[in-house]
């Protein structure tokens, strides 16, 4: 079905129809390849949509130190114009990452690569994802959920507590050493040739992975992975990743039900033994992409009446006892140990002694941003004493806080911080708990 019928029929704008008619085409023939798609990438629209996506991500400059505001500022007519003119005349050529190490978070010292790209390099990235991601989401199996349309975290816990109430009480939980970092280049190339002939579209995508990391004024080569913090690194991830799912699929599903968000996977399995298989399989499916688990993080969890938990996606996993129901044991799921430390840290700095210059209504401002996304996310499970904690803790923090700006000797008491803080509008947690589905339904 041509993209402009479809456009007509369900009013999209042309970058959604294009997406819409791949999809079918793709889902209607699972061994098509597909050309001319490297003349979509610079197409007007496209680039337009791929701005705007990069605009909202709102990331910081790459080699060249042109921001978004510059190119703003200097005209993002022109800009996207000249940048489509390159594409089409094939002159194009990708600048080399800058090396960031960020925090990883609940885990003090620790840092975490990050590759980020020149602005043009992102536009490009993303242009090239809105014109790949519909092929490839033809093929995507139900076991994946992260960096997928209408896709969630929440939806692959949902997943997870069905299966675990049903009796699947041996959890594989698998930790893939530096995915991002270790892919294998032509096990991942082999998996786009699959759908993609288009040789210009080919040759961009292997500039990407090829592109140089620029640290300490020198380029360092890559030879394997995609860099983190690029655009189209997820879907890359995920093509590769898609053969664990097939192979999962088709060859071992016996052994128990596998859940991946990108690399982080869990496999529900209703003994040991096969949880242990499961691990061996797992492995050794990653090892044709280049890829290994991690010997230390990588463990067999049993969840039969509580005895073990489990960390995923930023829940901890647990099996509790029914108050109304004796003898039965429902998987619950609330804020793990690291995602608390987080959040306390946030918010220990936030209200910080380099904060006593600002006025409190900011500070709370701010304060309250960092605690609705917390818990918009966090909401969905069995929170309230998590929320609870830290609705505590926020009050213990903002009272420091206010004591340290009237001076600890003034005559500010707590009866006079009570009421500034419900004056403050301090966004509180408690009672922000959502159950849309039932936590205690057995399935």
């Amino acid at each position: 079905m041509r993209a402009r019928s479809i456009r007509k029929r369900e009013g999209l704008s042309k970058s959604r129809a294009l997406q819409h008619a791949l999809y079918r085409s793709a889902k209607q023939d699972p061994q098509r390849r597909f050309h001319a798609l490297y003349v979509q990438v610079y197409r007007r629209d496209i680039l337009d949509r791929a701005w705007q996506e990069v605009r909202a991500n709102r990331g910081a400059p790459g080699v060249d130190g042109v921001s978004i505001a510059d190119i703003e500022a200097s005209g993002v007519g022109g800009f996207l114009d000249q940048l489509a003119a390159d594409l089409g005349a094939q002159t194009y050529r990708p600048a080399p990452l800058r090396r960031v190490d960020i925090p990883k978070a609940g885990q003090p010292g620790a840092t975490r690569p990050l590759g980020i790209p020149c602005v043009r390099d992102r536009v490009v990235m993303t242009a090239a994802k809105i014109v790949l991601e519909p092929l490839f989401e033809a093929d995507f199996l139900p076991v994946s959920f992260g960096f997928r349309p209408r896709r969630s975290a929440h939806d692959a816990c949902e997943v997870i507590r069905v299966e675990a109430n049903r009796g699947r009480d041996w959890v594989l939980d698998a930790d893939v050493r530096d995915c991002f970092g270790s892919i294998d280049w032509d096990a991942l190339m082999a998996q786009i040739e699959r759908r993609v002939s288009d040789r210009a579209m080919l040759k961009l995508l292997r500039a990407w992975l090829r592109v140089g990391v620029l640290e300490g004024g020198v380029v360092t080569d890559m030879v394997s992975g995609t860099p983190q913090g690029s655009p189209i690194s997820p879907l890359l991830c995920n093509i590769a990743m898609h053969v664990l799912d097939e192979a999962w699929q088709e060859r071992h599903r016996r052994l128990g039900v596998l859940v991946r968000y990108a690399d982080d996977l869990v496999v529900l399995c209703a003994g040991r033994e096969r949880a242990e298989q499961a691990r061996q399989q797992v492995a050794a499916i990653l090892a044709e992409l280049g890829l290994q688990l991690h010997r230390d993080k990588t463990r067999i969890v049993c969840l039969t009446r509580g005895a073990q938990g489990f960390d995923f996606l930023g829940f901890h996993h647990h099996k509790v006892a029914s108050r109304r129901r004796p003898g039965r044991w429902y998987l619950h799921r609330w804020p793990s140990d690291r995602a608390m430390r987080s959040v306390r840290a946030k918010v220990k700095e936030m209200t910080g002694r380099s904060q006593l210059s600002r006025p409190a209504r900011d500070v709370v401002s701010d304060l309250n941003c960092r605690l609705r996304g917390w818990g918009n996310f966090f909401c969905w499970g069995n929170s309230a004493k998590k929320f609870w904690n830290i609705d505590a803790y926020v009050y213990e923090r903002l009272e420091r806080f206010m004591r340290n700006q009237h001076g600890h000797r003034g005559r500010y008491g707590r009866r006079c911080f009570y009421d500034d803080y419900h004056s403050l509008g301090v966004y509180r947690l408690s009672g922000t708990q959502r159950y849309g589905i039932p936590v205690h339904a057995w399935r």
